[in-house]
């Protein structure tokens, strides 16, 4: 289990990890024992539901059948009695949200998709490897757009879109990424709207926690300097996934 005073990147890293759901089910048990007394915990988890929630929009509501509410509820019910017995065991977050749960059940939760979308492009992973995940979000409507996906010691990433992009016929967007030390962003080339992509790092450091990546609208064959010089269009973090 995670200290009691964790540093905030670890902190942070761990509830994100609780809120995407990849923490085995012992640490899972630590996380929601920690809650009902762990403020800075409550806060962090609090800042990743609300970073994840728009997720779930991105799907189009898809009407269910009459029975399979029901038969969700029924299912969770049961589960909160025996893993819950108490209505004061951790404050209620993302995973109590009934808003969340329906949105599920109509129309598929977005992670999901990303997921799905990005298992086709990803080589079998190595044991013991180092995860690292990156969801692209829009700076003004803080929309997620893409989602990077990495593995320590595979040099590349795999770029998937989750939104439709719309580019000027005259623009391009342009891939950036730039770790904590490092002089400034690096590009990783050009990519087309709407269409997954794997790209290779091999003359990059290796991928550290909190690497900066981003898209920007440079002309049609890429910035002219080296570095980014038009507007950027989405921007996320790497997190580390043990």
């Amino acid at each position: 289990m995670t200290a009691p005073h964790d540093p905030p990147d670890s902190l942070d890293d761990l509830a994100g990890e609780y809120v995407l759901g990849t923490l085995s089910a012992p640490a899972r048990r630590d996380v929601e024992a920690r809650l009902t007394h762990d403020a800075a915990l409550r806060a962090a988890v609090g800042r990743w539901e609300e970073r994840l929630l728009p997720l779930v929009n991105l799907s189009a509501p898809v009407e269910p059948s009459a029975s399979l509410w029901p038969r969700i509820t029924g299912t969770l019910d049961a589960t909160h009695a025996v893993r819950q017995p108490s209505a004061a065991r951790r404050a209620p977050g993302l995973w109590d949200s009934l808003f969340f749960w329906r949105s599920l059940a109509a129309g598929g939760m977005a992670a999901v998709l990303i997921l799905g979308s990005s298992l086709a492009l990803r080589p079998a992973p190595v044991p013991g490897a180092a995860q690292y995940v990156v969801v692209l979000v829009a700076p003004q409507s803080q929309a997620p757009g893409w989602v990077v996906q990495a593995q320590a010691g595979q040099n590349a990433v795999q770029l998937v879109p989750l939104a439709a992009t719309e580019v000027p016929p005259d623009r391009a967007l342009e891939f950036w990424t730039k770790a904590d030390g490092w002089a400034g962003p690096v590009s990783l080339g050009l990519v087309k709207p709407g269409e997954p992509v794997r790209i290779p790092l091999d003359k990059l450091p290796p991928l550290e926690p909190n690497q900066l990546f981003e898209l920007t609208l440079e002309p049609k064959t890429g910035s002219p300097i080296g570095k980014p010089t038009g507007p950027i269009q989405f921007i996320g973090r790497a997190v580390k996934m043990l």
